[in-house]
């Protein structure tokens, strides 16, 4: 039985349709609206937010900015090492650690890359 070996840069990420984000002076902040009742209940009990801003650094708001539905990971990298150089270093292995925490917090989602 032959094993279907996935390279995870080859993923292509996809944002959250609903996400809503702002950039200013080039750096992005995603804005996370908290819905659902035991949300609802913190609000009102506990005084908690109903959106939370996350602000993202350069790297990362160039990621976001990258994210097009058809970039994959590797091609995102590419751009990174291009606009960072050295500094991007080690650029994949931040990248995936990047895209992971982006997939777990749900605001993006991967599509696998169509064979040629």
């Amino acid at each position: 039985m032959k094993k279907n070996k996935e390279n995870y840069l080859d993923h292509i990420p996809v944002k959250k349709e609903e996400m809503n984000w702002s950039e200013e002076e080039g750096l992005v902040t995603l804005h996370l609206e908290h819905k659902g009742m035991y949300n609802k209940i913190a609000q009102k009990f506990f005084h908690t937010p109903k959106t939370s801003d996350i602000h993202l650094d350069e790297y990362g708001s160039m990621v976001w900015k990258c994210i097009d539905g058809k970039r994959s990971i590797y091609e995102i990298g590419i751009l990174l090492k291009e606009e960072f150089g050295e500094e991007a270093e080690p650029l994949y292995e931040r990248l995936s650690k990047f895209f992971y925490i982006l997939r777990q917090e749900k605001y993006v989602k991967f599509q696998k890359k169509e064979s040629q």
